[in-house]
């Protein structure tokens, strides 16, 4: 069996800076942001540690229920896949959890933030 793909035509500019296709964007570089915000530089990672982001558009909330005490604070230290945050999405609760054993350095949003898919949240850094 034998296909051929048309090749799409330009598209007309969209208002924004889009060309409209796409495919520009799905091979952009990814642009790492700092804790403070600035870019990190190169797509490279910051060196202090490496950042847990969010899975998902919704409200970062810190702590399993108003009032009680937070999941994780800056200095703890923490393990793969225990829970760090909770993101809400239409009333359904979604974990933020840790991708490998690490110390909080930072936490990067407010509670009760609304935050974007990829958003950094945590900064992790290296067990001591």
């Amino acid at each position: 069996m034998e296909l051929d793909w048309a090749t799409p035509a330009p598209s007309t500019p969209v208002p924004g800076g889009s060309s409209g296709t796409g495919a520009e964007s799905a091979s952009a570089p990814v642009r790492v942001l700092g804790p403070d915000g600035s870019a990190a530089g190169n797509g490279a990672r910051p060196s202090a540690g490496t950042g847990v982001t969010s899975p998902s558009v919704g409200t970062f909330y810190r702590c399993p229920e108003p009032g009680a005490e937070p999941f994780v604070q800056v200095g703890d230290q923490v393990k793969a896949s225990q829970q760090l945050a909770i993101i809400e999405v239409m009333k359904l609760m979604i974990p933020v959890e840790a991708d490998r054993d690490a110390v909080v350095t930072e936490a990067l949003a407010d509670d009760g933030q609304s935050v974007e898919y990829g958003q950094p949240l945590f900064t992790l850094g290296p067990v001591a």
